[in-house]
């Protein structure tokens, strides 16, 4: 059987594989080899749509040896993946610890998050990567980036994640955030302050390179993906839920600690 992965972080990549997505999270996490560890997040498709990627050589090339053993990978494009993938050919979503335990989240209707503040704060991974606050809500936010052409600057599609906000007067009840505000909250409030205070400053990048400052734990109601006017969800797990039914993943991404 032949499965289809559009990996969106650390880059972006679409990969046809015969292992299924756990084991092919394992597999690209910590590949074939000792001592190689990266963290990694995709998405299952379906295949057969369209004509921009050769589905026909993913099934003449993505074959077993002769001994049996299954083709871990086949990359099928590197470069403008997300942007000819219609919304509909989405299945789950999966998060790769360094280890290899992954995490799968499951679509579901999206609504406005309940604890909006009037602000956001937002890490986007695919096809750019930057971390912004901005005064929109998540799906907004998506209509904004993708179909603003005032602002000269959009992109096709979309994969992002909200991040937990800080609560600047108790810190210690935003919870377990990691050192994410451990360097230059100055410049974090600066910047959330300005998409607050100013109505024609919708978005303010907080950090143009933060691919290597994100961790699971900054993750807040879930993620994102968007092209032209829709937008699908896959909630985030609560660290209660996390506690009960994926503690192995949870601890290894220092959930708890």
């Amino acid at each position: 059987m032949l499965y289809y992965y559009v990996v969106f972080s650390p880059i972006e990549a679409l990969i046809a594989s015969q292992l299924e997505p756990k084991m092919f999270g394992s597999y690209m996490a910590r590949g074939s080899k000792k001592g190689s560890a990266e963290r990694l997040m995709f998405a299952e498709i379906t295949s057969g749509f369209g004509e921009y990627f050769d589905w026909d050589y993913a099934k003449r090339k993505c074959v077993s040896r002769p001994d049996g053993t299954l083709k871990h990978s086949l990359y099928l494009s590197i470069y403008r993946v997300i942007e000819h993938i219609p919304l509909d050919q989405y299945k789950d979503i999966y998060l790769v610890n360094k280890d290899g335990s992954t995490l799968r989240l499951s679509q579901e209707p999206y609504k406005k998050p309940t604890n909006w503040g009037g602000y956001g704060l937002y890490k986007e991974h695919c096809p750019v990567h930057p971390f912004i606050a901005s005064s929109l809500e998540p799906k907004a936010l998506a209509d904004y980036i993708i179909n603003d052409t005032e602002k000269k600057i959009t992109v096709p599609a979309i994969i992002f994640n909200d991040v937990t906000r800080i609560n600047f007067d108790e810190k210690e009840e935003t919870g377990n955030i990691g050192s994410m505000f451990e360097r230059d909250l100055e410049h974090v409030i600066e910047c959330i302050n300005e998409v607050k205070d100013k109505e024609d400053k919708i978005t303010k990048t907080i950090d143009r390179s933060f691919d290597s400052k994100f961790t699971y734990q900054i993750i807040d109601t879930g993620f994102y993906i968007a092209k032209g006017k829709s937008i699908l969800f896959y909630p985030m797990p609560s660290r209660e839920v996390l506690k009960e039914l994926n503690y192995d993943w949870g601890k290894s991404a220092n959930i708890f600690s």
